[in-house]
């Protein structure tokens, strides 16, 4: 007869088995999604070659300079100007610097006086403004926007 080390033995090579087996086939599964991942990568790769290439082909200068005489007489296209260029300093600020409006004035102008003195008493923010070119500046230098000075 089975003793009950014996039963206890067999019952432990089954969960062992049972285990062993589930952690294959999660093996199993993880490997086809790495490749359909690595799949997936190899696609995109060669959409951006692919992309690439387009590019390179667009932006050829011959082809832009037939573009542009083909076009010109709907386009009018000049040439840029160096004095057209500006600083980094001369560009306008950042939208999260833009001052945020005061909208209590807007809405209390059918109020009561007391609307009226707590409109007053609002901070009002200056706008700022771009710095104007200075004539001592080195026209030869490039701004590169970088906060040290």
């Amino acid at each position: 007869m089975l003793k009950t080390f014996d039963l206890v033995l067999i019952g432990v090579m089954t969960a062992t088995a049972a285990v062993t087996y589930t952690i294959k086939h999660r093996a199993e599964l993880k490997l086809e999604e790495v490749h359909r991942l690595e799949a997936e990568i190899k696609l995109e790769k060669d959409t951006i070659d692919l992309l690439k290439a387009d590019w390179a082909l667009q932006s050829q200068p011959n082809r832009l300079e037939r573009l542009v005489k083909a076009y010109n007489e709907e386009l009018k296209l000049q040439p840029t100007e160096s004095t057209a260029l500006v600083h980094a300093k001369e560009l306008p600020m950042l939208k999260s610097e833009v001052p945020v409006p005061d909208v209590t004035g807007a809405k209390a102008k059918g109020a009561p006086d007391t609307a009226k003195g707590a409109q007053a008493t609002a901070k009002v923010q200056p706008i700022p403004m771009p710095a104007p070119r200075g004539e001592a500046e080195d026209a030869d230098q490039i701004e590169t926007g970088s906060v040290e000075e």
